[in-house]
Protein backbone atom coordinates (compact mmCIF):
# COMPACT_ATOMS: atom_id res chain seq x y z
CA UNK A 1 0.00 0.00 0.00
CA UNK A 2 0.98 3.25 -1.16
CA UNK A 3 1.73 5.78 2.27
CA UNK A 4 0.50 9.08 1.85
CA UNK A 5 2.27 11.28 5.07
CA UNK A 6 0.28 14.29 5.52
CA UNK A 7 2.00 17.81 7.35
CA UNK A 8 0.82 17.19 10.39
CA UNK A 9 2.92 13.46 10.82
CA UNK A 10 6.02 15.12 9.35
CA UNK A 11 5.59 17.86 12.11
CA UNK A 12 5.38 14.78 14.42
CA UNK A 13 9.11 13.88 13.48
CA UNK A 14 10.71 17.22 14.45
CA UNK A 15 8.58 17.12 17.65
CA UNK A 16 10.02 14.16 18.44
CA UNK A 17 13.64 15.20 17.31
CA UNK A 18 13.76 18.13 19.76
CA UNK A 19 11.27 16.91 22.99
CA UNK A 20 13.59 15.03 24.30
CA UNK A 21 16.03 18.08 24.63
CA UNK A 22 13.43 19.72 27.53
CA UNK A 23 14.80 20.07 31.25
CA UNK A 24 13.30 18.42 33.92
CA UNK A 25 13.70 17.88 37.39
CA UNK A 26 13.45 14.70 39.47
CA UNK A 27 13.24 13.98 43.08
CA UNK A 28 12.48 11.48 45.45
CA UNK A 29 13.18 9.28 48.51
CA UNK A 30 15.02 5.50 48.53
CA UNK A 31 14.15 3.07 50.46
CA UNK A 32 15.42 -0.71 52.17
CA UNK A 33 12.33 -2.40 53.68
CA UNK A 34 10.54 0.70 54.67
CA UNK A 35 13.53 2.77 55.87
CA UNK A 36 15.40 5.53 54.41
CA UNK A 37 19.02 5.26 52.80
CA UNK A 38 21.45 7.35 52.53
CA UNK A 39 24.65 7.16 50.28
CA UNK A 40 22.82 5.66 47.96
CA UNK A 41 24.57 6.38 44.69
CA UNK A 42 22.21 8.37 41.82
CA UNK A 43 24.10 8.33 38.66
CA UNK A 44 22.63 9.93 35.10
CA UNK A 45 23.63 8.29 31.90
CA UNK A 46 23.82 11.03 29.65
CA UNK A 47 25.61 13.54 32.12
CA UNK A 48 27.75 10.56 33.93
CA UNK A 49 27.66 12.79 36.81
CA UNK A 50 26.27 11.30 40.18
CA UNK A 51 25.16 12.56 43.26
CA UNK A 52 24.13 10.75 46.61
CA UNK A 53 21.22 10.49 49.11
CA UNK A 54 21.08 12.66 52.40
CA UNK A 55 20.31 11.04 55.28
CA UNK A 56 16.47 11.12 54.57
CA UNK A 57 17.16 9.04 51.72
CA UNK A 58 16.69 12.08 49.59
CA UNK A 59 17.91 13.11 46.20
CA UNK A 60 17.32 15.77 43.69
CA UNK A 61 18.49 16.35 40.04
CA UNK A 62 18.07 17.90 36.72
CA UNK A 63 18.19 15.94 33.42
CA UNK A 64 16.31 15.82 30.17
CA UNK A 65 13.58 13.19 29.10
CA UNK A 66 15.19 9.54 27.98
CA UNK A 67 17.76 9.57 30.53
CA UNK A 68 18.21 6.25 32.50
CA UNK A 69 19.27 7.13 36.41
CA UNK A 70 20.89 4.09 37.89
CA UNK A 71 20.40 4.16 41.81
CA UNK A 72 23.28 2.00 43.25
CA UNK A 73 24.04 0.76 47.16
CA UNK A 74 26.66 -1.53 48.23
CA UNK A 75 24.72 -5.51 48.70
CA UNK A 76 21.35 -3.95 46.58
CA UNK A 77 20.04 -4.87 43.28
CA UNK A 78 21.00 -1.62 41.20
CA UNK A 79 17.70 -0.16 40.21
CA UNK A 80 17.85 1.30 36.49
CA UNK A 81 14.52 3.58 35.77
CA UNK A 82 14.44 5.19 32.10
CA UNK A 83 13.53 8.70 32.52
CA UNK A 84 9.52 9.89 30.96
CA UNK A 85 8.79 13.51 29.72
CA UNK A 86 6.40 13.69 33.01
CA UNK A 87 8.79 12.24 35.30
CA UNK A 88 9.42 14.00 38.58
CA UNK A 89 8.75 12.40 41.60
CA UNK A 90 10.30 8.94 41.58
CA UNK A 91 10.55 6.92 45.24
CA UNK A 92 12.66 3.89 45.13
CA UNK A 93 12.77 0.77 47.07
CA UNK A 94 15.82 -1.05 46.72
CA UNK A 95 15.84 -4.87 47.28
CA UNK A 96 18.81 -7.29 47.90
CA UNK A 97 21.05 -8.32 45.10
CA UNK A 98 21.13 -11.93 43.86
CA UNK A 99 23.08 -12.19 40.96
CA UNK A 100 21.96 -15.87 40.07
CA UNK A 101 19.34 -15.65 36.93
CA UNK A 102 19.95 -12.60 35.08
CA UNK A 103 17.96 -11.24 32.30
CA UNK A 104 20.48 -11.29 29.50
CA UNK A 105 22.19 -14.78 29.59
CA UNK A 106 25.50 -15.47 27.21
CA UNK A 107 25.33 -17.38 24.09
CA UNK A 108 29.28 -16.99 23.02
CA UNK A 109 30.36 -13.56 22.52
CA UNK A 110 26.81 -11.63 22.10
CA UNK A 111 23.94 -11.95 24.73
CA UNK A 112 20.76 -13.06 24.06
CA UNK A 113 17.67 -11.04 25.93
CA UNK A 114 14.57 -13.35 27.38
CA UNK A 115 13.06 -12.66 24.35
CA UNK A 116 15.55 -14.05 22.08
CA UNK A 117 15.75 -17.14 24.07
CA UNK A 118 11.44 -17.56 23.62
CA UNK A 119 11.97 -16.94 19.80
CA UNK A 120 14.76 -20.37 20.38
CA UNK A 121 12.33 -22.52 22.26
CA UNK A 122 10.75 -24.27 20.35
CA UNK A 123 14.53 -25.51 18.63
CA UNK A 124 16.94 -25.12 21.40
CA UNK A 125 16.34 -28.35 23.84
CA UNK A 126 18.83 -26.57 25.93
CA UNK A 127 16.57 -24.29 26.98
CA UNK A 128 14.08 -24.75 30.11
CA UNK A 129 11.25 -21.96 31.17
CA UNK A 130 11.45 -21.24 34.84
CA UNK A 131 9.47 -18.87 37.44
CA UNK A 132 12.16 -16.62 37.30
CA UNK A 133 12.99 -16.71 33.22
CA UNK A 134 14.22 -19.36 30.84
CA UNK A 135 17.61 -20.90 31.46
CA UNK A 136 20.39 -22.20 28.88
CA UNK A 137 22.14 -25.34 29.79
CA UNK A 138 25.21 -24.33 28.49
CA UNK A 139 25.47 -20.83 30.61
CA UNK A 140 23.52 -21.77 33.82
CA UNK A 141 24.97 -20.62 37.19
CA UNK A 142 24.75 -24.20 37.87
CA UNK A 143 23.97 -27.53 37.39
CA UNK A 144 21.11 -28.44 35.77
CA UNK A 145 19.85 -31.38 33.68
CA UNK A 146 17.15 -30.92 31.05
CA UNK A 147 15.27 -34.02 29.45
CA UNK A 148 13.19 -33.25 25.93
CA UNK A 149 9.31 -34.96 25.37
CA UNK A 150 11.31 -37.58 22.68
CA UNK A 151 13.63 -38.83 25.67
CA UNK A 152 10.55 -39.56 28.08
CA UNK A 153 9.44 -42.69 28.93
CA UNK A 154 6.02 -42.11 28.02
CA UNK A 155 4.94 -45.77 29.23
CA UNK A 156 5.73 -44.80 32.79
CA UNK A 157 2.71 -44.47 35.14
CA UNK A 158 3.29 -41.07 36.00
CA UNK A 159 5.82 -38.40 35.67
CA UNK A 160 7.48 -39.92 38.64
CA UNK A 161 8.13 -42.94 37.35
CA UNK A 162 9.14 -41.29 34.12
CA UNK A 163 11.54 -39.49 35.79
CA UNK A 164 13.36 -42.46 37.63
CA UNK A 165 14.61 -43.37 34.35
CA UNK A 166 15.79 -40.52 33.04
CA UNK A 167 17.55 -38.25 35.45
CA UNK A 168 20.01 -40.81 37.73
CA UNK A 169 19.80 -40.68 41.88
CA UNK A 170 16.21 -39.20 42.05
CA UNK A 171 14.40 -41.20 44.80
CA UNK A 172 10.35 -41.31 44.54
CA UNK A 173 8.71 -41.93 47.94
CA UNK A 174 4.98 -43.53 47.51
CA UNK A 175 3.06 -43.51 50.53
CA UNK A 176 1.02 -46.48 50.45
CA UNK A 177 -2.95 -44.27 51.30
CA UNK A 178 -2.06 -42.11 48.53
CA UNK A 179 0.13 -43.78 45.92
CA UNK A 180 -0.46 -41.36 43.32
CA UNK A 181 0.81 -38.23 44.89
CA UNK A 182 4.83 -39.71 45.66
CA UNK A 183 7.27 -37.42 47.18
CA UNK A 184 10.48 -37.30 45.48
CA UNK A 185 14.19 -36.26 46.87
CA UNK A 186 16.97 -35.49 44.44
CA UNK A 187 20.08 -36.56 44.67
CA UNK A 188 22.38 -34.53 46.87
CA UNK A 189 19.86 -32.34 48.11
CA UNK A 190 18.90 -32.13 52.18
CA UNK A 191 15.92 -34.72 53.24
CA UNK A 192 13.73 -32.19 51.95
CA UNK A 193 11.83 -32.62 49.05
CA UNK A 194 12.16 -31.43 45.56
CA UNK A 195 9.18 -28.36 44.86
CA UNK A 196 7.40 -28.54 41.53
CA UNK A 197 7.96 -25.42 38.73
CA UNK A 198 5.21 -25.76 36.05
CA UNK A 199 5.24 -23.38 34.08
CA UNK A 200 6.07 -20.26 36.32
CA UNK A 201 3.72 -21.79 39.12
CA UNK A 202 5.44 -23.44 41.94
CA UNK A 203 3.95 -26.32 43.79
CA UNK A 204 4.49 -28.38 46.84
CA UNK A 205 2.81 -31.14 45.95
CA UNK A 206 3.26 -33.69 43.38
CA UNK A 207 1.32 -32.26 39.96
CA UNK A 208 -0.66 -35.81 39.57
CA UNK A 209 -3.12 -33.58 37.33
CA UNK A 210 -0.21 -33.71 34.42
CA UNK A 211 -0.75 -36.06 31.46
CA UNK A 212 3.01 -37.48 29.99
CA UNK A 213 1.62 -36.92 26.63
CA UNK A 214 1.70 -32.82 27.56
CA UNK A 215 4.97 -32.62 28.73
CA UNK A 216 7.63 -30.22 26.33
CA UNK A 217 10.23 -30.72 28.50
CA UNK A 218 11.77 -31.10 32.40
CA UNK A 219 14.71 -30.25 33.85
CA UNK A 220 16.07 -30.70 37.43
CA UNK A 221 17.97 -27.86 39.14
CA UNK A 222 19.83 -28.99 42.47
CA UNK A 223 22.72 -26.57 43.00
CA UNK A 224 22.93 -23.46 45.61
CA UNK A 225 23.21 -20.98 43.24
CA UNK A 226 20.87 -22.08 40.36
CA UNK A 227 17.62 -22.35 43.11
CA UNK A 228 18.76 -19.73 44.95
CA UNK A 229 16.22 -17.42 43.56
CA UNK A 230 13.53 -19.88 44.74
CA UNK A 231 14.43 -19.14 48.27
CA UNK A 232 14.21 -21.77 51.02
CA UNK A 233 11.16 -23.84 49.36
CA UNK A 234 13.76 -25.10 47.26
CA UNK A 235 16.47 -26.42 49.75
CA UNK A 236 15.27 -30.02 48.41
CA UNK A 237 15.76 -28.87 44.53
CA UNK A 238 13.34 -28.09 41.84
CA UNK A 239 12.03 -30.06 39.44
CA UNK A 240 10.95 -27.66 36.22
CA UNK A 241 8.22 -28.67 34.23
CA UNK A 242 7.50 -27.42 30.69
CA UNK A 243 3.97 -28.68 29.30
CA UNK A 244 3.09 -28.16 25.68
CA UNK A 245 0.23 -25.94 26.30
CA UNK A 246 2.12 -23.50 29.01
CA UNK A 247 5.28 -22.86 27.27
CA UNK A 248 3.64 -22.10 23.97
CA UNK A 249 6.38 -19.23 22.86
CA UNK A 250 4.60 -18.61 19.60
CA UNK A 251 4.42 -15.29 17.37
CA UNK A 252 0.99 -14.41 18.21
CA UNK A 253 2.00 -12.30 20.86
CA UNK A 254 -1.27 -13.55 23.17
CA UNK A 255 -0.67 -14.20 26.79
CA UNK A 256 -2.54 -17.01 27.14
CA UNK A 257 -4.66 -17.00 30.53
CA UNK A 258 -6.92 -19.89 30.90
CA UNK A 259 -3.86 -22.51 29.39
CA UNK A 260 -2.38 -21.14 32.84
CA UNK A 261 -5.21 -21.26 34.94
CA UNK A 262 -6.03 -24.62 33.38
CA UNK A 263 -3.05 -26.74 34.12
CA UNK A 264 -2.35 -26.42 37.90
CA UNK A 265 -3.53 -27.10 41.30
CA UNK A 266 -3.38 -23.14 42.56
CA UNK A 267 -6.90 -22.83 43.93
CA UNK A 268 -7.83 -19.26 44.69
CA UNK A 269 -8.46 -19.13 48.48
CA UNK A 270 -7.95 -15.29 49.04
CA UNK A 271 -10.98 -12.98 49.58
CA UNK A 272 -10.54 -9.22 47.09
CA UNK A 273 -11.76 -6.47 48.14
CA UNK A 274 -14.26 -5.42 46.71
CA UNK A 275 -15.37 -1.94 44.81
CA UNK A 276 -17.25 -0.44 47.68
CA UNK A 277 -15.00 -1.42 49.92
CA UNK A 278 -12.34 0.19 48.12
CA UNK A 279 -14.37 3.19 47.98
CA UNK A 280 -13.98 3.58 51.24
CA UNK A 281 -10.42 4.32 50.57
CA UNK A 282 -10.59 7.53 48.69
CA UNK A 283 -9.81 10.94 49.22
CA UNK A 284 -11.56 12.64 52.03
CA UNK A 285 -13.06 15.16 49.43
CA UNK A 286 -14.42 12.78 47.37
CA UNK A 287 -15.98 10.64 51.05
CA UNK A 288 -17.72 14.83 51.17
CA UNK A 289 -19.31 14.31 47.60
CA UNK A 290 -20.87 11.24 48.11
CA UNK A 291 -22.38 12.49 51.47
CA UNK A 292 -24.38 15.56 49.51
CA UNK A 293 -28.02 15.20 49.42
CA UNK A 294 -28.33 16.96 46.48
CA UNK A 295 -26.80 17.93 42.94
CA UNK A 296 -26.99 21.60 44.57
CA UNK A 297 -24.97 20.69 47.91
CA UNK A 298 -22.25 19.03 45.53
CA UNK A 299 -21.62 21.84 43.45
CA UNK A 300 -21.48 24.02 46.33
CA UNK A 301 -19.07 21.60 48.01
CA UNK A 302 -16.85 20.98 44.39
CA UNK A 303 -16.56 25.60 44.81
CA UNK A 304 -15.35 25.07 48.73
CA UNK A 305 -12.93 22.18 48.02
CA UNK A 306 -11.68 23.74 44.77
CA UNK A 307 -10.21 26.36 46.27
CA UNK A 308 -7.76 24.33 48.19
CA UNK A 309 -7.37 21.25 45.64
CA UNK A 310 -8.23 23.41 42.50
CA UNK A 311 -4.38 22.78 41.18
CA UNK A 312 -4.53 19.31 41.75
CA UNK A 313 -4.91 17.95 38.16
CA UNK A 314 -6.48 14.17 39.85
CA UNK A 315 -9.23 15.98 42.33
CA UNK A 316 -10.29 17.93 38.87
CA UNK A 317 -10.28 14.24 37.34
CA UNK A 318 -12.20 12.88 40.66
CA UNK A 319 -14.15 15.83 39.82
CA UNK A 320 -15.39 15.29 36.46
CA UNK A 321 -16.25 11.76 36.82
CA UNK A 322 -18.39 12.29 39.89
CA UNK A 323 -20.96 14.94 38.61
CA UNK A 324 -20.33 13.24 34.72
CA UNK A 325 -21.59 9.37 36.16
CA UNK A 326 -23.16 10.70 39.60
CA UNK A 327 -24.98 13.36 38.62
CA UNK A 328 -25.43 12.86 34.85
CA UNK A 329 -24.42 16.69 34.49
CA UNK A 330 -21.95 16.53 31.77
CA UNK A 331 -22.46 20.17 31.14
CA UNK A 332 -21.02 21.04 34.72
CA UNK A 333 -18.07 18.33 34.09
CA UNK A 334 -16.92 19.96 31.05
CA UNK A 335 -16.94 23.39 32.81
CA UNK A 336 -14.45 21.43 35.62
CA UNK A 337 -11.94 20.68 32.60
CA UNK A 338 -12.43 24.02 31.83
CA UNK A 339 -11.98 25.72 34.15
CA UNK A 340 -8.43 23.72 35.05
CA UNK A 341 -7.12 22.95 31.70
CA UNK A 342 -3.73 24.58 32.66
CA UNK A 343 -3.46 21.21 34.54
CA UNK A 344 -3.97 19.17 31.36
CA UNK A 345 -2.49 20.78 28.73
CA UNK A 346 0.94 19.77 29.00
CA UNK A 347 0.16 16.56 31.04
CA UNK A 348 0.05 13.17 28.75
CA UNK A 349 -0.54 11.28 31.91
CA UNK A 350 -3.43 13.39 33.36
CA UNK A 351 -4.64 13.37 29.48
CA UNK A 352 -4.54 9.96 28.73
CA UNK A 353 -6.72 9.13 32.28
CA UNK A 354 -9.29 11.60 31.18
CA UNK A 355 -9.45 9.86 27.53
CA UNK A 356 -10.22 6.99 29.38
CA UNK A 357 -12.93 8.25 31.03
CA UNK A 358 -14.26 9.77 28.23
CA UNK A 359 -14.55 6.33 26.52
CA UNK A 360 -15.58 4.70 29.74
CA UNK A 361 -18.89 7.55 29.13
CA UNK A 362 -19.26 6.29 25.50
CA UNK A 363 -18.00 9.84 24.85
CA UNK A 364 -15.97 8.69 21.67
CA UNK A 365 -15.77 12.13 20.18
CA UNK A 366 -14.50 14.04 23.41
CA UNK A 367 -11.29 11.03 24.02
CA UNK A 368 -10.69 11.36 20.32
CA UNK A 369 -9.90 14.96 20.80
CA UNK A 370 -8.14 14.35 23.92
CA UNK A 371 -5.69 11.23 22.32
CA UNK A 372 -4.67 13.59 19.44
CA UNK A 373 -3.35 16.18 22.13
CA UNK A 374 -1.25 13.16 23.69
CA UNK A 375 -0.10 12.19 20.49
CA UNK A 376 1.28 15.84 19.79
CA UNK A 377 2.92 15.52 23.26
CA UNK A 378 4.39 12.11 22.45
CA UNK A 379 4.98 11.45 19.12
CA UNK A 380 8.05 9.30 19.94
CA UNK A 381 5.40 6.63 22.16
CA UNK A 382 4.36 4.02 20.08
CA UNK A 383 1.13 3.64 21.98
CA UNK A 384 0.50 7.23 20.71
CA UNK A 385 -0.17 5.92 16.93
CA UNK A 386 -1.93 3.09 18.14
CA UNK A 387 -4.47 4.76 20.67
CA UNK A 388 -5.25 7.23 18.14
CA UNK A 389 -5.70 4.57 15.07
CA UNK A 390 -8.24 2.67 17.43
CA UNK A 391 -9.51 6.45 18.49
CA UNK A 392 -10.04 6.57 14.97
CA UNK A 393 -11.54 3.19 14.33
CA UNK A 394 -14.29 4.35 17.71
CA UNK A 395 -15.35 7.64 15.90
CA UNK A 396 -16.21 5.50 12.50
CA UNK A 397 -13.14 7.91 10.57
CA UNK A 398 -11.91 4.32 9.16
CA UNK A 399 -9.51 5.82 6.36
CA UNK A 400 -7.70 8.29 9.37
CA UNK A 401 -7.37 4.85 11.43
CA UNK A 402 -5.81 3.26 8.66
CA UNK A 403 -3.20 5.78 7.73
CA UNK A 404 -2.13 5.99 11.67
CA UNK A 405 -1.47 2.38 11.19
CA UNK A 406 0.54 2.67 8.08
CA UNK A 407 2.69 5.62 9.63
CA UNK A 408 3.59 4.04 12.56
CA UNK A 409 5.13 0.98 10.15
CA UNK A 410 6.62 3.94 7.88
CA UNK A 411 8.47 5.21 11.33
CA UNK A 412 9.87 1.71 12.07
CA UNK A 413 10.87 1.03 8.76
CA UNK A 414 12.62 4.32 8.43
CA UNK A 415 14.36 3.86 11.54
CA UNK A 416 12.70 6.90 13.26
CA UNK A 417 10.92 4.86 16.27
CA UNK A 418 13.02 1.75 18.46
CA UNK A 419 12.95 -1.29 16.65
CA UNK A 420 10.11 -3.28 17.72
CA UNK A 421 9.87 -7.04 16.50
CA UNK A 422 8.28 -8.76 19.77
CA UNK A 423 4.94 -8.21 22.06
CA UNK A 424 4.00 -4.65 21.32
CA UNK A 425 4.69 -5.14 17.38
CA UNK A 426 2.75 -8.39 17.81
CA UNK A 427 -0.29 -6.83 19.61
CA UNK A 428 -0.27 -4.09 16.58
CA UNK A 429 -0.56 -6.64 13.62
CA UNK A 430 -3.46 -8.05 15.66
CA UNK A 431 -5.41 -5.25 16.21
CA UNK A 432 -4.79 -4.11 12.53
CA UNK A 433 -5.84 -7.54 10.84
CA UNK A 434 -8.69 -7.49 12.98
CA UNK A 435 -9.42 -3.90 11.88
CA UNK A 436 -9.15 -4.67 8.33
CA UNK A 437 -11.30 -7.87 8.86
CA UNK A 438 -13.85 -5.37 10.11
CA UNK A 439 -13.48 -2.87 7.32
CA UNK A 440 -10.67 -3.47 5.10
CA UNK A 441 -12.74 -4.34 2.24
CA UNK A 442 -14.97 -1.69 1.95
CA UNK A 443 -11.88 0.96 2.36
CA UNK A 444 -9.27 -0.94 0.55
CA UNK A 445 -10.98 -3.84 -1.18
CA UNK A 446 -8.61 -5.89 0.67
CA UNK A 447 -9.33 -9.82 1.60
CA UNK A 448 -7.56 -9.41 5.40
CA UNK A 449 -7.18 -13.78 4.81
CA UNK A 450 -4.71 -12.88 2.36
CA UNK A 451 -3.04 -9.86 4.02
CA UNK A 452 -3.23 -11.36 7.33
CA UNK A 453 -2.07 -15.10 6.81
CA UNK A 454 -1.86 -17.84 9.65
CA UNK A 455 -4.68 -15.81 12.20
CA UNK A 456 -7.18 -18.85 13.10
CA UNK A 457 -10.51 -18.84 15.33
CA UNK A 458 -9.70 -18.91 19.11
CA UNK A 459 -13.10 -18.55 20.51
CA UNK A 460 -13.28 -17.20 23.83
CA UNK A 461 -12.88 -13.50 25.52
CA UNK A 462 -9.93 -10.98 24.31
CA UNK A 463 -9.12 -8.30 26.89
CA UNK A 464 -6.80 -5.46 26.56
CA UNK A 465 -5.63 -3.35 29.96
CA UNK A 466 -4.04 -0.43 29.57
CA UNK A 467 -2.65 2.14 32.04
CA UNK A 468 -1.98 5.90 31.87
CA UNK A 469 1.33 6.30 34.35
CA UNK A 470 4.80 4.27 32.54
CA UNK A 471 5.48 4.37 36.48
CA UNK A 472 2.43 2.04 37.72
CA UNK A 473 3.43 -1.61 39.16
CA UNK A 474 0.54 -3.97 39.64
CA UNK A 475 -0.35 -7.72 39.53
CA UNK A 476 -3.54 -8.92 37.21
CA UNK A 477 -5.02 -12.17 38.36
CA UNK A 478 -7.00 -14.26 36.68
CA UNK A 479 -9.34 -16.78 38.47
CA UNK A 480 -11.79 -19.14 36.29
CA UNK A 481 -14.95 -20.89 36.58
CA UNK A 482 -13.18 -23.66 38.44
CA UNK A 483 -11.59 -21.16 41.25
CA UNK A 484 -7.98 -21.47 40.47
CA UNK A 485 -5.78 -19.05 39.27
CA UNK A 486 -2.73 -17.16 36.78
CA UNK A 487 -1.54 -14.00 37.71
CA UNK A 488 0.67 -11.41 35.80
CA UNK A 489 2.86 -9.45 37.30
CA UNK A 490 4.10 -5.80 36.11
CA UNK A 491 6.61 -4.51 37.67
CA UNK A 492 10.55 -3.79 37.89
CA UNK A 493 11.07 -6.60 40.10
CA UNK A 494 9.25 -8.84 38.49
CA UNK A 495 10.61 -8.03 35.03
CA UNK A 496 12.73 -5.45 34.57
CA UNK A 497 13.26 -6.39 30.69
CA UNK A 498 9.76 -5.86 29.93
CA UNK A 499 9.64 -2.53 31.95
CA UNK A 500 12.24 -0.94 30.43
CA UNK A 501 10.98 -2.50 26.81
CA UNK A 502 7.99 -0.58 27.34
CA UNK A 503 9.78 2.40 28.59
CA UNK A 504 12.49 2.58 24.87
CA UNK A 505 9.39 2.11 22.79
CA UNK A 506 6.62 3.72 24.39
CA UNK A 507 3.94 1.69 25.25
CA UNK A 508 2.00 0.47 28.73
CA UNK A 509 -0.74 -1.85 27.66
CA UNK A 510 -1.10 -5.31 27.59
CA UNK A 511 -3.74 -7.97 26.05
CA UNK A 512 -5.00 -11.27 27.17
CA UNK A 513 -6.74 -14.33 25.16
CA UNK A 514 -8.90 -16.50 27.89
CA UNK A 515 -10.18 -19.39 25.89
CA UNK A 516 -13.20 -20.86 25.32
CA UNK A 517 -11.96 -24.53 26.78
CA UNK A 518 -13.02 -23.64 30.11
CA UNK A 519 -16.79 -21.37 30.15
CA UNK A 520 -18.64 -19.77 32.92
CA UNK A 521 -17.48 -16.90 34.94
CA UNK A 522 -14.42 -15.62 35.53
CA UNK A 523 -12.86 -12.88 38.03
CA UNK A 524 -10.07 -10.34 37.74
CA UNK A 525 -8.25 -8.77 40.58
CA UNK A 526 -5.67 -6.42 40.62
CA UNK A 527 -2.71 -5.99 43.29
CA UNK A 528 -1.61 -2.51 43.41
CA UNK A 529 1.87 -2.09 43.87
CA UNK A 530 2.46 2.11 43.29
CA UNK A 531 4.20 4.01 40.76
CA UNK A 532 6.79 5.49 42.87
CA UNK A 533 4.67 8.64 43.28
CA UNK A 534 2.04 9.55 45.40
CA UNK A 535 -0.64 9.90 42.40
CA UNK A 536 -2.85 7.31 41.29
CA UNK A 537 -2.79 5.33 38.46
CA UNK A 538 -5.95 5.01 35.84
CA UNK A 539 -6.55 1.22 34.39
CA UNK A 540 -8.44 0.74 31.82
CA UNK A 541 -9.79 -2.66 30.68
CA UNK A 542 -11.28 -2.96 27.55
CA UNK A 543 -13.31 -6.53 26.58
CA UNK A 544 -13.96 -7.54 23.53
CA UNK A 545 -16.68 -10.44 22.69
CA UNK A 546 -17.11 -11.95 19.39
CA UNK A 547 -13.50 -10.52 17.85
CA UNK A 548 -13.26 -9.96 14.57
CA UNK A 549 -16.59 -10.70 13.58
CA UNK A 550 -19.38 -8.34 12.56
CA UNK A 551 -21.06 -8.93 15.64
CA UNK A 552 -18.01 -7.79 17.77
CA UNK A 553 -18.91 -5.71 20.77
CA UNK A 554 -16.65 -4.09 23.28
CA UNK A 555 -17.52 -2.29 27.00
CA UNK A 556 -14.66 -0.30 28.49
CA UNK A 557 -14.32 0.15 32.67
CA UNK A 558 -11.73 2.34 34.31
CA UNK A 559 -10.54 2.12 37.84
CA UNK A 560 -8.87 4.44 39.63
CA UNK A 561 -6.00 2.79 41.71
CA UNK A 562 -4.00 3.94 44.87
CA UNK A 563 -4.70 1.62 47.60
CA UNK A 564 -1.23 -0.38 47.50
CA UNK A 565 -0.26 -4.14 48.25
CA UNK A 566 -4.17 -5.39 48.56
CA UNK A 567 -6.00 -7.70 46.53
CA UNK A 568 -9.05 -6.00 45.08
CA UNK A 569 -12.01 -7.15 42.94
CA UNK A 570 -11.96 -4.97 39.32
CA UNK A 571 -14.91 -7.12 37.53
CA UNK A 572 -16.00 -10.51 36.21
CA UNK A 573 -16.67 -11.71 32.62
CA UNK A 574 -18.61 -14.56 31.27
CA UNK A 575 -16.43 -17.01 28.76
CA UNK A 576 -18.02 -18.68 26.09
CA UNK A 577 -16.64 -20.81 23.18
CA UNK A 578 -19.41 -19.00 20.91
CA UNK A 579 -17.09 -15.80 21.11
CA UNK A 580 -15.32 -16.74 17.86
CA UNK A 581 -12.14 -14.85 16.52
CA UNK A 582 -12.04 -13.63 12.98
Amino acid sequence: MKIFIPLLFCLSITIFSTAQERKITVKGIVTNTNSALEEVDVRSQKTGKSINTDEKGRYELTTTPGDILYFSYPGLATVEIILEDVTSVLNIKMNSELNLLDEVVLDQTRSKTQQELKREYTTNKNLINTAYGILDRNTSSGPLRIVDKSEMNSSGFDLASALIYRFPGIRVVRPPENFTKPTIYLRGSSNSPAIYDVDGVLLKDFPDFLLLDNIERVAVLNGLAIVAKYGGIARGGVIDINTKTGSNFSSSGLTGTVDKALLRNNNYEELALTQNQVGKNLPEYMKAFRKAGSEKEAIRLYREISKSYGSYVYFVLDAFNYFSTYWNNSDFADQILSEHWDSFKLNPVALKALAYLYQELGENEEAHEILREVFILRPNYAQSYRDLAMSYSNIGEYRSALDMYARYKYLLEEGFMPDDKDDFSQFLDRELCNFLALHGKSLTGWDHRKDCPGKKDSGGTFMVFEWNDGEAEFNLQFINPENRYFVWEHSLKADPERIRDEKIKGYSCQEFLVDGNLEGSWQVNLKYLGNKSLTPTYLKATIYYNYGTKAERQESKVFRVSLKDVSQNLFHFNNSSSHKNY
